[in-house]
This record gives C-alpha cells, structure tokens and sequence, in this order.
C-alpha cells in the first residue's frame, strides 16, 4: 500500500479488525472488497460524527494489497491547501477522501472533484468518499458531480447501541493491552457524549495515565483523571 506523501499517516490501530462491526457487518464487508479491488467504482460512506467513517477510509487503505497504491485523504485537514492538494491523485488505485461535506458548494474544489472522479473512472482507479450526510443531501454547486456521488453505491453506517458501544470500548481496550471493567465502560456512557470518537479519546487518555500511575482503570481512579483533566 503506497500513500502520497503529504504530511498524512494511517493512525495506529485504524484496521478492520478494531472495529466493531454490529449492525455494519454488510458495510464494512463491502469495503473489505474495495480495499482489495474486488469492489470497482465509487462507493460513498455516510454516517454520524463518531460512526467510524474515518476509522473505516483508513482500515481500507491498511488492508489494501502492498500492489495496490491508495491514500487517505481528510479533506478538512487539506482544506488550507486548496483544490490543487487534489492534484495527482489519479495514479493511485484507490483514493479515500474523508469530510466531502467541507467542499461541497465550492465551485473550484468541486471543478477539482469532478476532473478526480473522471480520471479515476478512465483509468479504472476507485473512491471512497465519506460524510456524515448521504449525497443527495449535500448542496452541489455541480449537478453533474452531485448525480455521479448520488449514483454511487451508497453506505450508512448504523450507530452503536448501548451494549455494542460497551463491547466496541472492550476490543479498543484489547488492542491497547489492557482490560476495560465493565462498571467503567457503563460510567463513561452515563456521562460523557456516546460518540464512539469521544469515548476512545477518553480511553486512550485513561489508559496512559493509568500507565504513568502504574494503577488499574477503576472508576475511582477515573474521576480522579478526568477531575484533574477538567481543573488544569
């Protein structure tokens, strides 16, 4: 898997095998084929802030064959760049372009959109998109842009439930080499956003200051961290 050289990095553990895929099984299934090639064209992933739709651009560049060139790009974080960050793409096999909803209305970087898009099919390269809104929802400056995303094969990712958002903390936990009690994994869902962004973002803050404290993830010693978290 080659990626352009851009600034940008994979972030650790943004594989298929650490996320949870309840209720997505179909959906993550489909982008196992696109990260392979199996799956040809456009495919546009929506869901809400914190389904994984970042987690899930970036496991499919992870998963891709070592022959198969691809990239993540997160548009939100090239947005200072311009269209022309766009430039070159179209020699990779599989391009991932996270946050379209920044660029959606923007005559030049939709211009940009549209020359990618049309390169990628001439030359039989792929796309992942994602957003948080399905494409007929977006406002396109271009039609013609907009009818070729709406007529891409579409994917919405469904939100976690309670239980499956304690079993997703579980495996995050797993990965990172240590255990999530349960009474915890229920006392961050009871008070903090049940976002699955938010809630790794608390896990990985937890389990290194539970590694500098040398100290086990209790709920006492949680409200201690996020205690002093909040204070400084």
């Amino acid at each position: 898997m080659d990626q352009l050289p851009l600034g940008l990095r994979l972030a650790d553990r943004a594989v298929f095998e650490t996320f949870w895929p309840q209720g997505n099984e179909q959906r993550v299934a489909h982008l196992r084929d696109v990260a392979s090639g199996v799956a040809k064209g456009v495919t546009w992933l929506a869901g809400a802030h914190g389904s994984g739709k970042s987690h899930l651009l970036q496991a499919a560049c992870a998963a891709a064959p070592a022959a198969r060139r691809c990239g993540y790009f997160p548009l939100a974080q090239l947005l200072r760049l311009g269209p022309a960050a766009l430039e070159g793409l179209p020699q990779l096999d599989l391009v991932c372009l996270d946050d379209l909803q920044q660029v959606a209305g923007q005559s030049a970087w939709e211009r940009a959109l549209f020359a990618l898009y049309r390169e990628l099919e001439e030359c039989g390269g792929s796309l992942l998109a994602a957003a948080p809104e399905s494409p007929t929802l977006l406002a396109w400056e271009l039609p013609d842009l907009g009818s070729r995303f709406t007529a891409a094969a579409i994917q919405v990712l469904r939100p976690l439930d309670e239980a499956a958002q304690r079993d997703a903390l579980m495996l995050r936990a797993q990965v990172r080499g240590f255990e999530l009690p349960m009474d915890v994994a229920r006392w961050l869902q009871r008070r903090y956003p049940r976002d699955m962004g938010t809630l790794y973002q608390l896990l990985d803050t937890l389990d290194s200051a539970a590694l500098i404290a040398q100290r086990r993830l209790t709920v006492p010693f949680i409200r201690s961290v996020l205690l002093g978290r909040a204070q400084s």
